[in-house]
């Protein structure tokens, strides 16, 4: 089978966090690559949807990125208490 050469640039920490999945896994980064393009051609798009937040999604993900009213919770049974309080 021939094979085609893909160079791509990415940060160092990205690439460290996802071959640390990938570990996980047992896949290589070339095995992600490839399953990545496979499910593009299967799908004639991306394997995921891609969004822009609307205005409100968006206001509320930038609260979230600088700690303003998040709360957060050492178990996820903490975390259902308080919903259920709600």
């Amino acid at each position: 089978m021939k094979t085609a050469v893909l160079h791509t640039r990415i940060a160092p920490a990205i690439k460290t966090q996802a071959e640390n999945v990938f570990d996980q896994i047992g896949l290589t980064s070339s095995d992600a690559i490839r399953i990545f393009f496979k499910q593009v051609i299967l799908r004639k798009g991306l394997p995921f949807d891609v969004a822009i937040p609307n205005k409100e999604t968006a206001a509320t993900l930038k609260k979230s990125e600088n700690d303003i009213g998040v709360k957060t919770f050492n178990t996820p049974e903490e975390a259902f208490a308080q919903w259920d309080n709600l």
